[in-house]
């Protein structure tokens, strides 16, 4: 009941740095200049590691995911900060604050937890060095980097939901210049304890846990160290760990003044704050590069563009692909070509039929059926990236692509696969706020608030589509000219490869981490709510409207996921090509026609809006005949 007298908040407003009046600008180009230094930094890191063979090692590896983490980081909070500096634009939304609570502490955790996976590195390799091949595999450190990033987002996802199921119905000023778990939870007008509680636990928790881990590494290096007989192993070893001391030690040094000192003045947690947000991530390239022989080479033999003539001399490279196609079988080429080609048409009416009657019809135009429509979009184009080439291999003797055209097509596919995992995330949300908040619904999932999702749904593919088709183009193909599939697809592309690529697998296994992991966290943790919400509702129509409202978004996320999942997580040791040619065409193919099928068939909105359209045009078409 005192709930209910209180405005519910919908947004905040960010109060910034404290004690700045006047100092704004000046602010602003300190910020922005430390900013675009993260930036290049660490993206020269990227290119650095990437570009040359020699630094295709687990150290480096390592290396590359803490970049990404830093560029990540500090993109959560500065750029907001530089609009509230520049513009006074302190307003957030409540989305918007959720979003930025939840990337701090899933970037600011896997960061964390990467520091100490890279001690472990170290320790494996001076006090193991015979051993530190097999240690430090390719496997071991692909299951390591992805542990840090799973950890990560189930970590976040455990305090972001905590902070966020409390209402909020009082005072909207965050009197910090970002959105931090302690600073919202004072606004909170319910019982926070249960919250703050958990918070402290798991935030204390985990960096004490790596802080113990790399001192008790380091300690065993020290010792090792000390073993040693010659002064020169003695320095060379101590050298390769230089490096990692001096990051760990800005970014513990930060975060144990913020959370083990709560009695800490406002004048210098915010100046401390800033220095863990800003600063190191603009720091941590910089030391990577002035104190390492090896990064300083690399950047040197790429400002001369001596990598790229040294991969390439010997090899003439490839200009064309044939596709392989489906089957090899004659007598099954004209049946298929009908066959896809009916579903093609089908995939083409459907969606094109969904996103018009979403369009036209007005009891339409809710959140639901924006997203629906976005979804429809995307498998229209997911499907015509890949089906027409595929029906050109059925008739054709050889189906030539260009090496230009399977870029592309590599491209196009991945920005428009990659979203649809983001917008079945972002369509779990939409009906964990119908069902769980139904008198918040219109105002959380306001307008504004959808249209940034879905912008960020094509963010997500574009980034990750271009990071890997970045990649694919330093891949030199100079062996074989035959792409066993029947589009251009990731895997069996780099099975063509004659140079490197392992920095390939890094960016599939680091991009894979966002853009399955996340996605399907949210998906799953929105229908635990959304199930424990339907399970508290007393009446059997109530739960059975509440479920038929999902049951037409999970049947999309079984069979988009399941296909995929068959696709590219099947051992190897049981799987083989025409196996994953089956499961590609599902997922690539058959989806894109089945969901508009799945929404129209189990949706009374759908359905009664597709009847009132036939029977206005019937109408309509009656009158005409009637007049001639």
């Amino acid at each position: 009941m005192e709930v209910r007298n209180h405005t519910l908040v919908t947004e905040f407003i960010l109060l910034g740095i404290p004690h700045t009046e006047g100092q704004e600008t000046m602010l602003f180009v300190v910020f922005s200049v430390f900013y675009l230094c993260t930036l290049l930094g660490n993206l020269l890191i990227l290119v650095a590691v990437m570009s040359d063979s020699h630094l295709h090692t687990p150290m480096y590896f390592f290396l590359c995911n803490l970049s990404v983490l830093d560029i990540g980081f500090s993109s959560v909070s500065t750029p907001k900060m530089l609009a509230n500096l520049l513009v006074g634009n302190r307003v957030i939304s409540l989305g918007g604050c959720m979003s930025q609570v939840f990337f701090y502490h899933f970037l600011g955790s896997t960061e964390c937890l990467l520091y100490t996976v890279m001690a472990y590195d170290r320790f494996a390799a001076i006090c193991h060095p015979l051993r530190y091949t097999t240690i430090m595999n390719r496997r071991g450190c692909a299951l390591l980097a992805a542990g840090t990033w799973f950890t990560s987002s189930f970590h976040a996802t455990i305090l972001t939901t905590l902070t966020f199921q409390l209402p909020y119905c009082g005072s909207n000023e965050v009197d910090y210049f970002f959105c931090d778990i302690f600073p919202i939870v004072k606004l909170a007008c319910g019982n926070t304890l249960i919250t703050e509680t958990v918070s402290f636990t798991n935030i204390g928790l985990v960096p004490m846990m790596c802080f113990l881990l790399i001192l008790a590494s380091y300690i065993c290096i020290v010792i090792a160290i000390l073993k040693m007989h010659s002064a020169e192993g003695r320095r060379k070893a101590a050298s390769t760990c230089v490096s990692h001391l001096s990051v760990v030690t800005l970014f513990f040094g930060p975060c144990a003044l913020i959370y083990t000192q709560p009695s800490l003045s406002e004048v210098l947690v915010t100046p401390v704050q800033i220095f863990g947000n800003v600063v190191t991530p603009m720091l941590n390239p910089t030391i990577y590069t002035l104190r390492n022989k090896d990064v300083k080479g690399a950047l040197k033999k790429l400002a001369t563009g001596q990598i790229r003539k040294m991969g390439a001399e010997n090899h003439s490279t490839v200009t064309d692909f044939i596709l392989a196609g489906l089957t090899e079988k004659p007598e099954l080429q004209l049946p298929l070509f009908f066959l896809f080609l009916g579903i093609y048409a089908v995939t083409v009416v459907g969606n094109l039929g969904m996103i018009m009657l979403i369009g036209i019809s007005a009891h339409l135009h809710t959140p639901m059926y924006y997203f629906l429509s976005s979804l429809s979009f995307i498998d229209l184009c997911h499907s015509t990236v890949v089906t027409p080439k595929m029906l050109m291999n059925f008739v054709t003797e050889r189906n030539f692509i260009s090496y230009e055209g399977c870029m592309t097509q590599l491209y196009f596919f991945l920005v428009f696969v990659i979203s649809e995992c983001h917008m079945l995330a972002a369509m779990a949300y939409d009906r964990y706020v119908a069902i769980c908040n139904p008198l918040l619904y219109n105002v959380t999932m306001s307008y504004q608030v959808c249209s940034w999702l879905v912008g960020g749904v094509y963010i997500m593919g574009l980034t990750g589509a271009t990071a890997h088709t970045g990649c694919m183009l330093r891949v030199l193909f100079c062996k074989a000219d035959r792409i066993n599939h029947y589009f251009c697809d990731l895997f069996p592309l780099l099975e063509l490869s004659c140079s490197s690529t392992y920095i390939n697998e890094v960016v599939v296994l680091c991009f894979s981490a966002v853009n399955i992991l996340v996605p399907s966290l949210t998906i799953l943790a929105s229908y635990i709510f959304i199930l424990s919400s339907i399970l508290r509702i007393r009446s059997t129509e109530g739960r059975s409207k509440a479920f038929s409202t999902c049951s037409s978004h999970i049947s999309a996320v079984v069979v988009f996921f399941g296909s995929a999942a068959f696709m590219y997580l099947q051992p190897s040791s049981v799987s083989s090509m025409d196996q994953g040619k089956v499961s590609s065409v599902f997922y690539t193919i058959i989806v894109p026609m089945l969901n508009p099928l799945i929404y129209s068939l189990r949706n009374k909105d759908v359905r009664v809006a597709l009847k009132k359209i036939l029977e206005k045009r019937r109408k309509t078409v009656f009158c005409l005949s009637k007049n001639f």
